[in-house]
């Protein structure tokens, strides 16, 4: 009689295992990219050219994965399409090949600002992007 409660607390312990191993790389994954998930908004100052706008949202996928768009409200373009995200240990990489641009930053600690270099045009600008409402 004891052999069948072994045998079934070594398939419970089994599938726990599995099941445990399974999920904790999804779940480390989705917990790193929480910071960045969000709206945030900066202006591109090209000196001589008029101040941009832009609106940059990011959004977590259900896999963990990130997806985004980009807005220049003040030209009524939106929905830009974000190509490439990549967000860890504070640092940030995005592309856009859509407007052929690429953003590299850094974010401060309290999660509420990055600050970086956008690149479009083979013209390199500083960003800083703040976190929206």
């Amino acid at each position: 009689m004891k052999e069948p409660r072994a045998s079934s607390f070594a398939l419970c312990l089994g599938l726990a295992l599995l099941l445990g191993l399974g999920l904790a790389p999804a779940m480390t994954v989705a917990a790193d990219t929480q910071p960045i998930v969000g709206d945030w908004e900066g202006t591109l100052d090209p000196g001589a050219q008029h101040r941009k706008r832009m609106l940059v949202h990011i959004s977590a996928e259900q896999d963990g994965s990130l997806s985004g768009t980009i807005d220049y409200p003040d030209e009524n373009a939106s929905g830009m399409q974000i190509t490439a995200i990549n967000y860890k240990e504070l640092t940030l990489h995005l592309e856009s090949n859509q407007i052929q641009a690429s953003y590299d930053g850094t974010m401060n600690k309290d999660n509420s600002e990055i600050k970086g270099d956008w690149k479009q045009g083979g013209v390199g600008l500083n960003l800083i992007l703040k976190r929206t409402p």
